[in-house]
């Protein structure tokens, strides 16, 4: 949050029980908002009213009420006089002022998340170029919709720019035809009245080019209603930061969206599917989301829908994720999907400033994407893309320990005795060595009560183990060791993993690559790299890891008895020189 929209919302607190500026009802569009959020709706006409003044506006154009034709979704009462406080916020200023304002847990429930102006416009930029428009400054060719569009931060640069566009234009048929060519949607009542203040106060500048007789209240481009609804008109542009989060759907949703579903459905997820199918032949769906739909399991069907309707024109990586999901630590990423059939696929990262990382055959089908987070990873990403094996099809399995340890803390003990077995935690496969890190002693082992737990918990045949989530100073993002009979012996036999390991287990008597193998190839540079090209996270599921492509059965057997330095060049060798398709 800015200072200066930290300096408005401390204006427009609320005066407390005696002296709320506005009522906020028990039930209704109010329902969810703070006498901090009221307060906040309750100064935005002292804004609009600089906003109108500071370019010559006078009379009932310096009220919001009147010059809008968008209605609040309470009763403002008197307006404070705010103007010097709100005057000088920006329009993206106010919608963040709005979301700053709810309470937190509104904002987990719902999703409601401002996006920075900076992401907005880049994702506009992004967009642009999917729709090959090639001029700074174009006017729209057709609708454009924000199915989640909150306070409007991604239509503003929408609006903004189509407005200069067309300034040769007629300034009554420009504003007349913007409905036709801009759409916010959003549940959210409050929201959209912010919206529809902020877009408005775009066209005041066209507007005032008008002829006072022919001027009528400026339109609104965003309405309260249902972003999935499938019967909304075709759409040239789909722009969104929507929700996210699990939701449960009733049998009819479910059975709309079961295509692009996988287990529990995730709102970002079905906000995606929606916009693709209502897309025209030509158009553009562009998104300001987690990066879990690229390799995570849940979204393998929608993955296979994106690539089969579409394909991913460019995806820029967000390296500094501060701002852009309050509180949520997922790696997110700005991707457009177009209708045109490409082949290549453009990847950035986002930090200071935009970077070009690579070009890449643009990925389909159902299995993760293998994506190249950094410039220096693109060649290791390119082969791998055309490697006919995964870890899986090589003849293993992942699974995630089944240890869950505050469930059953009080079956956590430091010392052996009888009924009692090891645990193994993820710092005990640090550096390359299985061994017992002193920092877990005082949950060492684990009582077992009954045959049914011990058959659950125990881990009785060798096997190899992976941290599944790594700490972001760690210089690996793939660290294993191989869990030997040996090591098993020693311990009794069996021994508990908890559930920040993977175990990977053969599926077959002899897989393509031996445990002994397996263990020392994750523990190689290319591998690692590798892991960074499906997951940008600190954290790789048992599914990514399963996924991860290898070559063929000959060249792993080549490697079976290699040294470590030889089989870290040989491996190298194959995933960053070997000769790609024409």
């Amino acid at each position: 949050m800015t200072d200066k929209v930290e300096q408005a919302l401390n204006a427009a607190r609320p005066l407390g029980p005696r002296g709320s500026r506005s009522a906020v009802g028990d039930s209704g569009p109010a329902a969810e908002l703070t006498p901090t959020a009221a307060a906040v709706l309750a100064a935005i006409p002292a804004w609009w009213s600089a906003r109108a003044s500071s370019i010559g506006m006078t009379g009932d154009w310096l009220d919001v009420l009147l010059a809008v034709e968008a209605t609040p979704p309470i009763t403002l009462g008197e307006h404070p006089p705010l103007e010097a406080e709100w005057g000088p916020l920006t329009a993206e200023q106010v919608g963040a002022a709005y979301v700053s304002s709810l309470d937190d847990g509104t904002r987990a429930r719902h999703g409601r998340h401002y996006t920075p102006a900076e992401l907005a416009s880049e994702l506009w930029t992004m967009t642009k170029r999917s729709l090959a428009l090639k001029q700074p400054l174009e006017q729209l060719p057709g609708l454009v919709r924000d199915p989640a569009c909150g306070s409007g931060a991604l239509l503003l640069p929408i609006v903004r720019e189509h407005l200069a566009a067309s300034f040769d234009v007629d300034p009554q048929l420009v504003i007349n035809r913007l409905p036709s060519l801009v759409e916010g949607i959003d549940t959210d009542p409050a929201a959209v009245w912010v919206a529809n203040v902020v877009l408005a106060a775009e066209m005041l500048p066209t507007l005032l080019r008008i002829p006072e007789n022919r001027r009528r209240r400026l339109p609104a481009l965003a309405r309260v209603g249902d972003g999935l609804d499938p019967e909304h008109r075709p759409a040239h542009a789909v722009v969104m930061n929507p929700p996210y989060g699990r939701v449960r759907l009733s049998d009819a949703d479910r059975e709309r969206f079961a295509a692009t579903l996988y287990g529990h459905a995730n709102l970002y997820g079905l906000f995606m599917a929606a916009a693709l199918d209502s897309l025209d032949d030509k158009g553009v769906l562009s998104a300001l989301v987690p990066t879990s739909f690229t390799a995570g399991r849940y979204f393998a069907p929608l993955r296979d829908a994106l690539g089969s309707k579409g394909r991913l024109h460019e995806i820029s990586f967000v390296a500094d994720r501060s701002g852009v999901f309050t509180s949520v630590l997922q790696e997110t990423c700005l991707a457009t999907i177009t209708r045109r059939k490409i082949r290549k696929t453009t990847i950035q990262s986002i930090g200071s400033a935009t970077t070009y990382v690579a070009t890449v055959a643009t990925p389909t089908g159902s299995l993760p994407w293998i994506l190249p987070r950094r410039s220096d990873l693109a060649p290791v990403a390119a082969v791998a893309a055309t490697l006919p094996l995964t870890l899986g099809a090589a003849g293993w399995r992942v699974s995630t320990g089944p240890l869950v340890w505050n469930r059953r803390r009080d079956d956590l003990h430091r010392r052996k005795a009888a009924g009692r077995h090891l645990v193994v935690w993820a710092a005990d496969v640090d550096g390359g060595q299985f061994h017992l890190d002193v920092a877990r002693s005082a949950m060492r082992y684990i009582s077992l009560h009954s045959d049914r737990d011990r058959g659950l918990m125990l881990l009785r045949e060798p096997a190899v183990l992976v941290q599944r989530t790594t700490a972001p100073e760690q210089v690996k993002r793939l660290v294993g060791v191989e869990l030997t009979a040996e090591h098993l012996a020693v311990h009794g036999g069996g021994v508990v993993i908890e559930n920040h390991v993977n175990v990977l287990r053969p599926t077959c008597d002899e897989p393509a690559v031996s445990r002994g193998l397996l263990a020392r190839l994750l523990d190689t540079d290319t591998l690692d790299s590798l892991a960074r090209c499906v997951s940008g996270s600190v954290a790789l599921s048992a599914y990514e890891l399963e996924s991860l492509p290898l070559p063929d059965k000959v060249t792993l057997a080549s490697w079976e008895t290699l040294g470590v330095k030889e089989l870290s060049a040989a491996v190298a060798e194959v995933y960053r020189h070997a000769s790609l398709p024409g």
